[in-house]
């Protein structure tokens, strides 16, 4: 039987947020972050603290590059790689940090702002090279 921890510091307990901002355990518990490097990761960070309820962020691809430190083309492949791991869609200039649920009837979302509509599980399938 574990023995029950006692809180560090009981002045500073977490809770949850009005703006709502806090990340899922199963990103770690599922291997989600095992899937991305740091870069990616900072970026995942960034858009769960910034994003809305709905997981919608409306920063500029400038604005989030500056606040993590990122020229363009680092962002582009940390965001390039949280799409391939399904974290999130984007279509610029929107975000969408994706439920860490399986869909059990995925809606269609844009493929990295082309404009035309897929399936989840079609973008699953390129990111992975065509494996289904």
């Amino acid at each position: 039987m574990r023995e029950r921890q006692h809180v560090l510091c009981p002045q500073r307990l977490r809770r949850v947020p009005r703006q709502f901002s806090w990340i899922d355990q199963r990103l770690v518990r599922d291997g989600h972050i095992g899937r991305c490097g740091s870069e990616a990761l900072a970026l995942y960070l960034f858009l769960v603290t910034v994003a809305d309820a709905e997981g919608l962020s409306y920063y500029s691809d400038a604005t989030a590059g500056r606040l993590l430190g990122m020229d363009s083309a680092t962002l582009c492949r940390a965001r390039r790689e949280l799409v391939q791991a399904g974290l999130i869609v984007y279509q610029s200039p929107l975000y969408q940090v994706l439920s860490l649920e399986e869909a059990r009837n995925p809606a269609p979302v844009s493929a990295r702002g082309s404009g035309e509509a897929v399936a989840i599980g079609e973008v699953l399938r390129r990111a992975m090279g065509g494996a289904a």
